[in-house]
């Protein structure tokens, strides 16, 4: 009767094995295929937030004038009023868009006048090799809270970064001759205040000659 019941109990553990089965056999190819399905696309990502959030938000960054007025009546006011900072870092963004005369040109920076009659480099639009975060971090769009694996946080920054040099560098060399007026948008990462402020080095999203 014992050894009845054991072999009904292993009958039905068996049925109920093969229909809800604990694990699922699948070839390696299909593995691997689902796997990078399921990963993270830094480029594929920044090449949709550009034209669909980026540039659409840059009309809505403080204004160039505002900024540097403000600055002018102290770091610490601009920075309480205009910038943002991410997480405990001791570095601060500004997301600026303005317009201004190109009073310099040189291998890694094009130096732009806003202030009317001004002759003086207040922006220095970065055009050399780009690094860091400003462009991520400098919007508020990107939240790190929403990407667990910083290695994919990290992935935004380069490939935004890679977008600046290869579609927007090129054109904004073209156009700054000196003399020029241009329009722009673009965000700036200030790591120590006595060297990034004055001229406020700025990592250009979009510039255009007027």
């Amino acid at each position: 009767m014992c050894a009845a019941r054991w072999l009904i109990a292993i009958a039905i553990c068996a049925v109920i094995g093969w229909m809800f089965p604990l694990f699922h056999v699948v070839p390696l190819k299909t593995a691997v295929a689902e796997q990078a399905a399921a990963r993270f696309d830094a480029t594929t990502f920044a090449q949709s937030f550009w034209p669909d959030k980026l540039l659409p938000q840059g009309q809505k960054a403080v204004s160039a004038e505002v900024l540097l007025a403000a600055i002018q009546a102290g770091p610490a006011y601009a920075k309480t009023n205009y910038s943002r900072s991410v997480g405990l870092s001791e570095n601060y963004f500004y997301f600026l868009q303005g317009r201004g005369k190109v009073v310099s040109v040189s291998d890694d920076t094009v130096g732009i006048a806003v202030t009317p009659d001004s002759t003086n480099v207040e922006i220095a639009l970065q055009t050399g090799l780009i690094f860091g975060d400003a462009i991520r971090d400098g919007t508020g769009l990107v939240n790190s809270s929403d990407y667990p694996n910083s290695q994919d946080f990290n992935d935004i920054s380069a490939a935004l970064n890679h977008i600046v040099e290869s579609k927007i560098l090129p054109d904004l060399r073209q156009q700054a001759k000196i003399g020029t007026t241009l329009s722009f948008a673009g965000c700036a990462e200030v790591d120590d205040e006595s060297t990034d402020l004055h001229p406020l080095k700025v990592t250009p999203i979009e510039s255009k000659s007027e």
